[in-house]
């Protein structure tokens, strides 16, 4: 029986997920726009549904009879409302892959109505946000005075066509922090650091990860700044950005910028997936100056975000579930992540 749904089964990370569902005995039903997820779903022997999202009552159609969808067809900023709109309507546990501030906040927004509603609102069931946010949680568990919390990550491998679109179109808006509990914006690369993820120190620059957004619902910490590993020229090009953010926007060259984007990889190859390692890093610390640092280790984030997702969506249809909006370690606990395969925790201070 088929009681969940894949939006965007087609695109570079729903494949991944599709493929992991599959691999782990489940048989979701595949949905997207277009006809090439008909053509997947053969490939795979799954059922399909084939409807767009700027039509209300076909996405309520297409979501009828199921128990949860997992919306996996970004740039979320443009898609999420009309996925958790359909779900509230047809009383459907909403969960996605984002890794967006705007579509965190957006549905934190819906908590009520999804109450009213007995439906829950999980996005970030991928990459973003499942093992940093459980990283958030087990540092809160192991400092529970802690005011300040500071994450950061350094990826293994590549990009896809759609984290790259959404990175394109947010080229000209910053960063974000959070400080005594309120997003505040700032500069691109705002702050740098110096930070081990476990394999010596490196630079890392402030961005407006998720968890600028999720876990301050997660953990209560009032400040919460996140950072990633990155070479000194994407930092340099970062803080270049401050300044020209009005010709970055423009639509010539937005269309410029998506265009190579759509001629490239849909993303990492195998190989390098394989090959890829993910480097999670986070320190809290207290009003008193105590401190702690953890720190995670696990396979590439897309094949993280495909184990994580499927993972997740299994645990809802057992059964746990909590009607509201909700982050992955509210739900299912900081220890979560370790259950992921090759997922290991290190603790220090």
């Amino acid at each position: 029986m088929s009681d969940w749904l894949i939006y965007g089964a087609n695109g570079y990370t729903g494949t991944l997920i599709a493929q992991e569902a599959v691999s782990r005995g489940q048989r979701p039903v595949l949905a997207g726009r277009s006809q090439a997820v008909a053509e997947m779903a053969t490939r795979l022997g799954l059922p399909h549904r084939v409807f767009g999202l700027d039509d209300a009552a076909a996405v309520r159609e297409g979501l009828a009879g199921m128990t949860a969808v997992l919306h996996c067809a970004g740039p979320f900023a443009h898609t999420y409302r009309a996925v958790a709109d359909a779900c509230l309507a047809g009383h459907v546990h909403y969960l996605d892959v984002t890794g967006e501030i705007g579509v965190f906040e957006g549905l934190a927004a819906l908590d009520a109505a999804a109450r009213a509603a007995d439906v829950m609102l999980l996005p970030g069931v991928g990459f973003d946000v499942v093992p940093s946010d459980c990283l958030a949680a087990h540092l809160k568990r192991r400092l529970p005075a802690a005011t300040r919390l500071a994450l950061g990550f350094q990826p293994g491998g590549g990009v896809s066509r759609g984290t790259a679109a959404t990175m394109a179109e947010n080229l000209d808006r910053g960063g974000a922090i959070r400080r005594g509990g309120v997003l505040r914006p700032v500069p691109a690369a705002w702050r740098t650091r110096t930070i081990d993820f476990g394999r010596g120190p490196v630079t890392a620059m402030t961005i407006p990860w998720g968890d600028v957004s999720t876990a301050y619902y997660s953990t209560g910490i009032p400040d919460v700044e996140v950072y990633v590993a990155v070479p000194w020229r994407l930092r340099t090009a970062a803080r270049l950005s401050r300044w020209f953010g009005w010709l970055l926007r423009s639509g010539p060259v937005q269309r410029w910028l998506k265009g190579r984007i759509r001629s490239g990889p849909p993303g990492p190859s195998d190989e390098q997936r394989a090959r890829g390692r993910s480097l999670l890093w986070g320190e809290a610390c207290d009003a008193a100056g105590r401190c702690v640092v953890s720190r995670l280790e696990g396979p590439e984030g897309y094949t993280l975000t495909a184990q994580a997702a499927v993972r997740v969506v299994e645990q809802v249809l057992a059964g746990r579930v909590a009607p509201g909006f909700q982050t992955p370690s509210r739900l299912l606990g900081p220890d979560f992540v370790l259950e992921l395969p090759g997922v290991t925790r290190t603790d220090e201070g």
